[in-house]
């Protein structure tokens, strides 16, 4: 059985310029791959609504899971949730449940829910709210959709509040064979061995140490007898290079 698959829409001009560094598709690829879900692909895309819209149009029919991050806060680029509706051709205004989140939030702390604030409460009647135990403005689900914060702490928290919702598969597996030998050497044998395990990932990843090149070579998959007899294989391959 293959494992489920994911797809993340990193959005916002200020990370395509340089401005700001990503962090969330790290932190999002370790939690994924923790729980046994394939990240397939990652796109980052600006502030533009028919790209945004087309993104998770296609990625949603290709993937079992899609995160977006970032374009859901108060100002006038936030344009993420607009654009996730029009994908899914769902009617998008404040919603009482994300207004009153809002309301309750902002009494408490003694600032006004000013109309650009409001703006967050601006949700897809079909969809779910993904809490937001931070600074409480939901994201949410829309179909295989998680719409989410691009600030990294709150990205994290609504992380943590989706995960119990995701089914995963099984646990990947992890094992490394350390090869003498440059990536150049081993790059035939090991292409063959690949094709041989179609089920596996093996990558190869040169390293230098005292003047002495050298490959270290990643095999991961779900079946530890599988992985094991590819690592034997691989180790064989190095022992008769000429």
């Amino acid at each position: 059985m293959t494992n489920p698959t994911a797809a993340m829409i990193v959005i916002g001009d200020e990370i395509l310029s340089g401005r700001t560094r990503d962090a969330n598709m790290h932190h999002l690829a370790g939690i994924l791959t923790e729980h046994a879900i394939d990240l397939k692909e990652v796109r980052v895309i600006s502030d533009d609504p028919a790209a945004i819209t087309l993104a998770v149009s296609i990625m949603s029919d290709a993937y079992t899971y899609v995160f977006t991050s970032g374009g859901i806060g108060p100002t006038h680029d936030d344009i993420t949730a607009d654009c996730v509706a029009a994908a899914f051709d769902d009617h998008i205004d404040v919603r009482p449940d994300a207004r009153k989140l809002l309301a309750d939030y902002y009494a408490e702390t003694g600032r006004e829910l000013n109309d650009a604030r409001l703006r967050m409460a601006r949700i897809p009647v079909s969809a779910t709210l993904i809490e937001n135990p931070v600074s409480i403005a939901p994201g949410f689900v829309l179909k295989n959709v998680h719409v989410m914060a691009g600030v990294p702490s709150v990205f994290k928290a609504m992380v943590q509040s989706v995960l119990p919702t995701l089914t995963g598969g099984a646990p990947l597996i992890s094992e490394t064979h350390r090869c003498m030998r440059g990536e150049g050497d081993i790059a035939a044998p090991l292409g063959q061995i690949a094709d041989e395990f179609p089920n596996l990932s093996i990558g190869s990843y040169p390293f230098q140490q005292d003047g002495v090149y050298g490959t270290n070579i990643v095999v991961r998959g779900t079946d530890p007898a599988e992985i094991k007899r590819a690592i034997e294989k691989i180790a064989h391959a190095e022992a008769n290079l000429g």
